[in-house]
């Protein structure tokens, strides 16, 4: 019996993928792992580790960039949630507003950063409307560190620039829904939220994890626009890892950090794995 020759094809397809990972990520990673927990010596330690937690910064970091999920996620998604939907409804010119919707992801975060500033700022073009409409008699200074208005700057800004990420997967997510699924509840009487609760949602759950994960994980690790708008009166932990690295000159800090937001990232992924996981259909 003669043997079937070995198809090479895909692996050397999946090579340069395998590659850059490994050169550019797992690399990067292994040696950041190396930095965090190895002193210079070469022994193991958790000094660095201690350190981190001991920083007086380390909490306030912590706590506004949980307060940054809390406000980007839900509210991204349902944004997004509601553009899509509306996209599958087939309204007259939906496909130009496909186009307009995905404006923000060619801006990069530190572009959005400096757009919104010159919003909020004292001079910026939200004091100008409001001074030409005689709301207000004098400059508000939106981005005073005492009060919360460059936590809503900031939040703005990234609903503004990653709405989209979250739009794209779900219209993917929703062109894959079968029509006969809608139309069959359509005809059983369901109601426009019966058909999104019930049929919709369901079926969506997969691209909704994907884009939960994703949109998750970049909040997690927001730095860009917190620095462009709120400077050194707002830090995250993102900034604190700049800061050991690039200003107390600590790689040992910095990789600490890096390996936290690395763990905050994975441990989001796996609630969102376990939450909305899809039940894999029984094959007959």
């Amino acid at each position: 019996m003669n043997l079937k020759r070995f198809n090479w094809e895909p692996y050397l397809l999946l090579l340069p993928s395998a590659l850059y990972l490994v050169f550019f990520l797992a690399w990067p990673m292994f040696k950041a792992f190396g930095l965090a927990f190895q002193a210079d010596d070469g022994h193991l330690t958790l000094s660095y580790l201690q350190r981190m937690f001991g920083d007086v910064m380390f909490s306030k970091a912590l706590r506004n960039t949980i307060m940054l999920i809390i406000a980007i996620v839900p509210l991204q998604f349902i944004l997004a949630l509601i553009m899509a939907l509306l996209m599958m409804e087939r309204l007259r010119a939906s496909d130009i507003f496909v186009y307009i919707y995905s404006i923000p992801l060619a801006v990069s975060d530190l572009a959005a950063g400096i757009i919104w500033f010159s919003i909020f700022t004292q001079r910026g073009y939200l004091n100008s409307l409001l001074y030409s409409l005689r709301v207000l008699d004098k400059p508000f200074l939106f981005l005073d560190y005492q009060t919360h208005w460059p936590f809503v700057a900031i939040v703005l800004a990234e609903v503004w620039r990653a709405t989209s990420i979250v739009f794209v997967i779900l219209v993917a997510g929703l062109q894959s829904i079968p029509r006969d699924y809608i139309e069959a509840a359509e005809v059983f009487g369901a109601g426009w939220l019966q058909r999104v609760w019930q049929v919709i949602l369901p079926l969506l759950r997969p691209s909704i994890q994907t884009a939960l994960i994703l949109r998750t994980i970049l909040a997690v690790q927001v730095f860009a626009v917190v620095v462009a708008i709120a400077g050194r009166g707002m830090t995250v932990v993102a900034n604190e890892a700049y800061r050991w690295y690039f200003e107390y000159r600590s790689p040992h800090l910095a990789a600490t950090y890096a390996m936290f937001i690395l763990v905050i990232s994975l441990g989001t992924a796996f609630v969102y794995l376990r939450a909305l996981r899809v039940k894999e259909e029984a094959t007959l």
